[in-house]
C-alpha cells in the first residue's frame, strides 16, 4: 500500500507543479518580429518558467488595437507606445505603465532625396505618410511644433494615411513616410533604394521623441498584491530575455523566426532588426525614468489647439512592479 501511495504521489506531483504556474497573457503591439525579441527569448529560454509563469504571447497586427484588447479583458499586459496609452487613458481607459524596456525611440520620417526635402522646413506643401491607430500622435505633435497644419495646402502638409508598407515612397506617392530605425528604413534599402537616395529625420534628433514599447496594465489590477507579484516576476524574466537578446542578437532573431507562424519574416531582416532594437533597449533595466515620461507628456501637450492630451495625467505610471522586480 505504501509503495502504491508513493507511486501515486509521484504521479500527481508534476500535475500539481504545473497547476502552480501563474498564467500571463501578453498582447504585442505588432506582428511577431525582433521588436519583441525579449519576450520570445524569455519564453524560449525558460526564464518565465523559472519564475513560475505560463506566458502566452499574442501577436498584434493592422486590425488589432492593444488598448481595445485590454479593455475587453483579452490580455493581462500589453506592449504599446506611451502616446497611444495616454490618449486612451484620457478618453477613459485607465492604463498604467508598469515597465519601460525601451529607453530610446526608433521613429523616423524618411524622405526621398529627389523630393527636395533637406530640412523639416521643407515639409511645407509636401505629402507625408503617417501610420494611424495610435501611431500618429508623435507625428501630429511634431507638425504642430513646426507650425505646419496637417490639412494640406501650400502652407501645410498633406497627410497620407500610410499602410504598413513602404510603397508610397517607392512609388513617389509621398515625399516622406513614417519608418522605424529597425524596420521600414531597411525595407526601403532591401527594395533597392540606396542610403544616399534617402533623407532621414529621427524623432530623437528633432526633440520630439516619445516613449515606445512600454508595458501597460489596467489600473485596478494593481490593487491586487498577487497581480503585482505576478507582474514583477513577468518583468524580471522579460528583462532577462531582453538582456540576453542584446548579447546574442543573431540567436534572438532565430528564436523570433521560430515563433513566426505566418512565415512572412526573413532571417536577414530579423537579424538586422534585432541589431537595431538592441540600441533602443540598451541601458534599460525595465524601470521607467519619470523624466522620460514627463518629457513625453510635455511633447504630447505641445500640439497647439489640438494636443494629443489636454492635461498632464495622474497615476499613468507606477514603479510598484519594477521596484519588486529589481529587488536584489
Amino acid at each position: 500500500m505504501k509503495t502504491l501511495m508513493t507511486s501515486l504521489a509521484a504521479t500527481l506531483l508534476p500535475v500539481t507543479a504545473a497547476l502552480a504556474a501563474d498564467d500571463v497573457t501578453l498582447q504585442l503591439k505588432w506582428v511577431t518580429q525582433a521588436q519583441f525579441a525579449g519576450y520570445y527569448v524569455a519564453l524560449d529560454k525558460g526564464f518565465y518558467e523559472a519564475e513560475d509563469l505560463n506566458v502566452t504571447i499574442k501577436p498584434g497586427g493592422p486590425d488589432i488595437a492593444p488598448p481595445q484588447v485590454m479593455a475587453g479583458g483579452g490580455a493581462d499586459v500589453m506592449v504599446d507606445w506611451m502616446p497611444s496609452a495616454l490618449a486612451a487613458r484620457e478618453k477613459g481607459l485607465p492604463l498604467v505603465n508598469i515597465a519601460q524596456p525601451f529607453k530610446a525611440s526608433g521613429m523616423m520620417l524618411t524622405c526621398r532625396a529627389d523630393s527636395g526635402v533637406k530640412t523639416p522646413e521643407d515639409f511645407k506643401g509636401k505629402v507625408l505618410g503617417v501610420w494611424f491607430g495610435g501611431n500618429e500622435y508623435p507625428f501630429l505633435t511634431w507638425m504642430a511644433t513646426l507650425g505646419l497644419p496637417t490639412t494640406g495646402g501650400a502652407d501645410g502638409v498633406e497627410v497620407l494615411k500610410q499602410g504598413f508598407n513602404v510603397d508610397p515612397l517607392l512609388q513617389k506617392q509621398a515625399a516622406c513616410i513614417s519608418t522605424m530605425t529597425y524596420n521600414e528604413y531597411w525595407q526601403l534599402i532591401e527594395a533597392g533604394m540606396k542610403p544616399e537616395e534617402l533623407v532621414t529625420f529621427k524623432y530623437e534628433d528633432e526633440g520630439v521623441a516619445t516613449l515606445e514599447d512600454g508595458l501597460y496594465v489596467m489600473e485596478d489590477k494593481l490593487a491586487d498584491p498577487a497581480f503585482v507579484d505576478k507582474m514583477a516576476r513577468f518583468v524580471k524574466a522579460s528583462m532577462e530575455g531582453w538582456k540576453y537578446a542584446e548579447e546574442h542578437p543573431d540567436e534572438a532573431a532565430e528564436i523570433v523566426l521560430e515563433h513566426d507562424e505566418t512565415g512572412a519574416q526573413t532571417e536577414e531582416h530579423q537579424k538586422r532588426m534585432m541589431s537595431e532594437i538592441a540600441k533602443l533597449t540598451a541601458g534599460s533595466d525595465g524601470a521607467l525614468d519619470p523624466a522620460d515620461a514627463d518629457r513625453t507628456v510635455k511633447i504630447l501637450m505641445a500640439g497647439g489647439s489640438d494636443p494629443v492630451i489636454s492635461k498632464a495625467p495622474e497615476g499613468a505610471w507606477s514603479s510598484v512592479v519594477t521596484d519588486a522586480a529589481l529587488k536584489p
